[in-house]
């Protein structure tokens, strides 16, 4: 704990998701002061035309009370 899920459009290399796991692990453990065994990191490729039944709706727009970071769209 805790588990990060990156969901993002297809399309990027295996090389760009493994530095953003890299970085995500490392923010995790050096603010929230965990270990690198505690962190582990996901991601879900979404195809865009699916973005809004499977990403936007539900997890953006129904939890935007919950959002630290919310995105500069209302839809896509």
């Amino acid at each position: 704990m805790p588990h990060v899920v990156v969901k993002l459009w297809p399309g990027k290399s295996e090389q760009q998701k493994t530095r953003l796991a890299e970085a995500i692990t490392n923010d995790v453990m050096s603010i929230l002061r965990y270990g690198d065994e505690s962190v582990s990191v996901a991601f879900e490729e979404i195809r865009s035309k699916d973005w809004m039944e499977k990403v936007y709706e539900p997890d953006i727009k129904s939890k935007w009370d919950k959002l630290y970071k919310k995105p500069g769209y209302e839809s896509i």
